[in-house]
């Protein structure tokens, strides 16, 4: 992060990618070209200028992303409970390894187009009042993109042990939080996320042509929650 921002909180980039990529044949997304470089490479470049550090929560070998030289967390709680346990793992990393950490933006490894403002705008929406905020776009809402306190780490641990819903809109109701609005760009949503071989096809053509194509370019991110 660029340190005009001296008088802003210190945050830690949480790249999401311990999920099971069903509808991809359970393939590494992050690993899949796109463009001239991979998936986590495109994720890595968008988010690395945003925040003061990156790391990476991934499950299993972790050598598989070792050419990208980050730090990297597994899920702490077993079962791939979903994304919660992805921003859990942020959190405890960042307690360990960056203690001046106010905050944990998470972001999913599956969508390459995502604001460059993403943490800017996502901060200046909470303004002085520590909170959870959280990205929308097109009427969607975006739980995989949000700004998490670290300070609410023992929370969520306590939240993922106990009988209660996976859901991250579940757990966020539970303390201050906010969703802040994300245009769309010609008509597309920069959260557009990839799920398919289509989807894979479509980015293709969004990067090559620095806009939207085909029918279900703007289509929502499937990375949402519409509801707690």
């Amino acid at each position: 992060m660029s340190n005009e921002a001296q008088d802003r909180p210190m945050v830690v980039g949480c790249i999401l990618a311990g999920g099971l990529a069903r509808r991809m044949g359970g393939c590494d997304k992050p690993l899949l070209p796109l463009g001239d470089k991979t998936l986590m490479a495109h994720l890595i470049a968008a988010l690395a200028p945003q925040v003061d550090m990156v790391m990476l929560n991934a499950n299993g070998d972790p050598e598989r992303f070792s050419r990208f030289n980050l730090p990297i967390a597994a899920d702490p709680v077993e079962g791939f409970v979903g994304p919660l346990a992805g921003v859990l793992a942020g959190m405890r990393w960042a307690q360990a390894n960056a203690p001046k950490a106010q905050y944990v933006v998470s972001a999913a490894s599956d969508t390459p187009f995502f604001p460059d403002d993403l943490v800017a705008r996502l901060l200046d929406g909470l303004g002085d009042e520590p909170g959870i905020a959280i990205a929308a776009s097109g009427g969607n809402r975006h739980s995989v993109f949000g700004l998490w306190p670290v300070d609410l780490a023992d929370d969520l641990a306590a939240w993922l042990s106990g009988d209660n819903p996976r859901k991250v809109l579940a757990w966020a109701e539970r303390h201050r939080n906010l969703f802040v609005d994300f245009p769309l760009r010609d008509g597309a949503d920069p959260f557009f996320n990839i799920n398919t071989p289509e989807d894979l096809a479509i980015a293709e053509r969004m990067l090559s042509d620095k806009g939207p194509q085909g029918p279900d370019a703007g289509k929502p991110n499937e990375n949402k929650e519409t509801s707690a």
